[in-house]
């Protein structure tokens, strides 16, 4: 806790302290407690004149630095070279269709819309290290090269690379660094542009190098982008494939010589359709004389029933008599029996013969009466003699329909041995049809790919590519940089912000009272009277 004491007071002997005395008491008080007034409380400023005061307490300082500043800064500014920037602008398209290895001969062309990777493929190849070595040697850059006092000791706390490299190399290593610095590369956005730039202090330079380096990017994009010993792959398996088409050809003539075929499957074709003909015709035979057959068998039934002559008159006539001689007959057994009837019982043995007798006769009449003689006139059946000549023709066109039948089946088995042979020879005919046939699609299709690598090479050494120069570079005849009214504005800035701060440094730092209401915030007690400066 601080100790207050009043600082205003009087003596025993009632005199007033005088200023001086007052000051040093002010300041032994400062001493004992060891505060600092850089620490201690100020009263919170709130007005204009609080924030400009500083300004003219310390105005010299301020002034002073603000000059030192300012002409620190235009000295750099004109001591800075001028830099001049060139700039390229590169068109990356998809105009030039990529050829597709492919059997269908109608496979349309490769040509892949353009995407924001092959833009960024195509800033990282104007990026490579090889390319920009080829741009240092082109345009003499690494003979221009400087090695600044930060390279050096830059190498140093690498390791002193200088040692195990030789000077020509390490020139080239250096320069290849500061023209990566120096150049900027990059995709402008909804464009199918790069923009590359350079900037150097010699402005036929910047122009040279970025001519040398959009030169050698075109070579180098033939060369990435193209396949290496493309013409000579397809020319040999283009000549390869003729040779194995020839043999194809040759082992398909003789084999067609040696077995005597032409076309095997139209022959086959041919032989299958007569087997078929035949075979029809051999069908039909069979069922005519399976329908002869049947037609003899129904004629030999009809003539077993048939007889073979007709009844042309049936006349009946009686036999008057053997009929009077029954009749009398009767008569005179029926008289007999009445007589023995008369002499004799109904039982005597005679009369039961006699009665025998009489049944007998009348039995014999009654059978004679319904049997009377017929007398009956025949001819020739002529139904029986055509149901015979029917059975004799049929029987005679079945010996022929058998003899057809059998010279049908030798000559279907005929064609059918011949279509199986036909059907073997067939098979290995299209085997060889077929490899005559792949070593011509392979032959066409190499021909064309040979002609599509031919036409490549000639569109890469004319250089028709994906890209080309939208803007070829141009020697710049204003500088780039530095800008010296901007810099200067900004000096000017912050000469301003400098002075400032150490003015209002300077002011916060000093540790000296200047108004009454700092003394009493400090001592925490009223003053009663102040005295000024002067």
């Amino acid at each position: 806790m601080v100790e207050t004491r009043p600082l205003y007071s009087c003596s025993d002997s009632g005199n007033v302290l005088q200023p001086f005395e007052l000051l040093m008491a002010i300041r032994r008080l400062m001493e004992e407690q060891s505060l600092e007034l850089i620490n201690a409380a100020r009263l919170p400023s709130h007005s204009l004149r609080d924030w400009v005061a500083p300004c003219f307490r310390h105005g010299r300082l301020m002034i002073v630095s603000f000059l030192v500043v300012l002409a620190g800064v235009i000295l750099v500014t004109w001591m800075i070279p001028a830099r001049y920037e060139a700039q390229v602008k590169i068109l990356v398209k998809r105009e030039r269709a990529d050829p597709v290895v492919n059997l269908d001969p109608n496979t349309p062309l490769s040509t892949p819309s353009l995407t924001e990777e092959d833009l960024n493929s195509e800033v990282e190849l104007l990026k490579s290290r090889d390319l920009l070595e080829k741009v240092v040697a082109a345009s003499g850059l690494d003979t221009q090269v400087k090695q600044s006092f930060l390279s050096s000791v830059s190498e140093v706390i690498e390791g002193h690379p200088g040692e195990q490299v030789p000077p020509s190399q390490l020139r080239t290593v250096r320069a290849v660094r500061t023209l990566a610095k120096s150049l900027n590369v990059e995709p402008l956005r909804k464009t199918k542009l790069i923009l590359v730039t350079y900037e150097s202090t010699d402005p036929q330079l910047s122009a040279r190098v970025l001519q040398t380096l959009s030169h050698l990017y075109l070579e180098k994009h033939v060369a990435v982008h193209r396949v290496p010993g493309a013409l000579d792959f397809f020319q040999n398996q283009t000549e390869q494939y003729r040779q194995r088409l020839l043999q194809a050809q040759r082992q398909l003539d003789g084999f067609g010589r040696e077995n005597g075929v032409v076309a095997a499957s139209m022959e086959k074709e041919i032989s299958i359709r007569k087997l078929a003909d035949f075979e029809g015709d051999l069908q039909k035979t069979r069922a005519r004389v399976a329908e002869t057959e049947q037609r003899i068998r129904t004629l030999e039934q009809l003539e077993a029933v048939t007889p073979e002559r007709l009844t042309t008159q049936v006349r009946k006539l009686d036999n008057p008599v053997l009929m009077q001689h029954l009749k009398s007959n009767v008569l005179d057994l029926e008289m007999k029996r009445s007589e023995l009837l008369n002499k004799f019982t109904p039982d005597y043995r005679l009369v039961k013969d006699i009665e025998v007798q009489i049944a007998q006769a009348r039995e014999a009449l009654v059978k004679e009466e319904n049997n009377p003689l017929h007398e009956e006139t025949t001819d020739r059946n002529t139904t029986h003699e055509w149901i015979k000549g029917e059975l004799a023709k049929e029987r005679t066109e079945l010996t022929a329909l058998r003899a057809e039948e059998a010279a049908s089946a030798r000559v279907v088995d005929g064609y059918r041995s011949q279509a199986q042979q036909l059907n073997q020879t067939e098979m290995i005919q299209q085997d060889l049809l077929r490899s005559a046939k792949l070593a011509e699609d392979n032959f066409l299709l190499y021909s064309r790919k040979q002609e599509e690598a031919r036409i490549q090479d000639a569109l890469d050494q004319r250089r028709i590519v994906n890209v080309s120069i939208a803007e070829e570079p141009t020697v710049p005849a204003l500088p780039s940089s530095p800008h010296r009214a901007l810099n200067l504005a900004l000096g000017g800035l912050l000469a301003c912000l400098v002075s400032l701060g150490l003015g209002y440094t300077a002011d916060y730092l000093d540790s000296t009272f200047r108004t009454p209401q700092e003394v009493e915030v400090f001592l925490n007690t009223h003053v009663l009277a102040s005295l000024p400066k002067n």
